[in-house]
């Protein structure tokens, strides 16, 4: 039976992990509020983490950490990147990457906190067949596209295409670098920018019309409103050329009958806590939930520029083209 997290189980969710969470131990209802009387959740909010999105199988019953076992998954997690030759604390890589230095302050195993197990629910089985018989053919719903063998930028993934930011979503995930939101509020809009791609997503705060279902958007069609203190987004209309849920390099189902809901609450003057829900029948056997605690930053939000007028993907099509020249496969 597929189960969706609704308002009670969300107040449930405030309740759990709020006092870990806050700096300041304010309650969620003395948030800050906007010259119009609204929660404000406007500024700069840092989401970087070390804790990953899936809990470990060995850990499937262990939803939090003692003091010491959060200390020592710290101190071996820092400690195998400087191993890595693309970790932050390398010289090579140390001035971009970004994967966060300690784990969420209530030390979750996952961000993931429903299902129980803490993980992606299975797939079904015909969103298994269906992502059998696509295999790596178009449209490529991975963000990025490692190793693939471009015989056009149709064949590269959508970040790598800069359509789509690979932290970005919706939903909002914690990635390698650029885990930063800026949120923009009016009376009758909320706006989530990520400088990763340059995404803006308007969100309305009225009952006016959806798209139709023929309209499909790389964001989908947000409707906002407020229940108490939080922000829920409803978003639907995505298309078919992003999957359902994506992360770094995977991309499971297709995004045609995604509903994502999405909460933002201000815990206090230097946290927002970011919560969504991924609702797809036809990709996974339940719902699944992650709650994403974020952090006020001073720091200025720097321009995304990798591709610098996408010539990056041009880069990679001529590289690809001289690799086929030296295998014999282009004259």
């Amino acid at each position: 039976m597929r189960r969706t997290l609704g308002w009670a189980a969300s107040v449930w969710l405030c309740a759990i992990w709020t006092p870990a969470i806050a700096l300041g131990q304010t309650a969620v209802g003395a948030s800050p509020r906007t010259a119009w009387g609204a929660p404000d959740l406007g500024g700069l909010w840092d989401f970087r983490t070390m804790t990953p999105l899936q809990r470990s199988r060995e850990l499937a019953d262990t939803p939090t950490w003692t003091v010491e076992e959060a200390t020592a998954y710290e101190a071996q997690t820092l400690e195998r990147r400087t191993r890595n030759p693309l970790a932050p604390s390398s010289v090579h890589a140390a001035w971009w990457l970004d994967n966060g230095t300690e784990l969420t302050r209530d030390r979750r195993t996952s961000l993931i906190v429903h299902p129980p197990d803490g993980r992606i629910p299975p797939m079904t089985s015909e969103a298994l067949a269906r992502q059998e018989a696509q295999g790596m053919g178009r449209p490529v719903r991975l963000r990025q596209s490692r190793n693939a063998s471009a015989q056009g930028p149709e064949d590269l993934g959508v970040s790598d295409r800069c359509l789509s930011g690979f932290s970005t979503g919706p939903p909002i995930t914690p990635s390698a670098y650029n885990n930063n939101l800026m949120v923009f509020q009016t009376q009758d809009h909320v706006v989530l920018f990520t400088e990763m791609v340059h995404e803006a997503r308007i969100v309305p705060l009225s009952d006016g019309p959806r798209l139709p279902d023929t309209m499909r958007q790389w964001l989908g069609d947000s409707k906002g409103h407020w229940d108490g203190d939080s922000l829920v987004i409803e978003t639907t209309n995505f298309t078919h050329k992003i999957g359902s849920f994506n992360s770094l390099g995977v991309a499971l189902g297709s995004g045609d009958t995604l509903r994502l809901v999405e909460r933002l609450t201000r815990v206090d003057d230097e946290t927002l806590l970011y919560e969504f829900t991924v609702d797809d029948p036809t990709t996974f056997i339940d719902t699944f939930t992650a709650v994403v605690p974020m952090r006020r930053s001073d720091a200025p939000l720097y321009e995304f520029a990798c591709h610098e007028g996408n010539r990056g993907l041009e880069g990679i099509l001529r590289g690809a083209r001289a690799q086929d020249k030296q295998v014999g496969t282009l004259p």
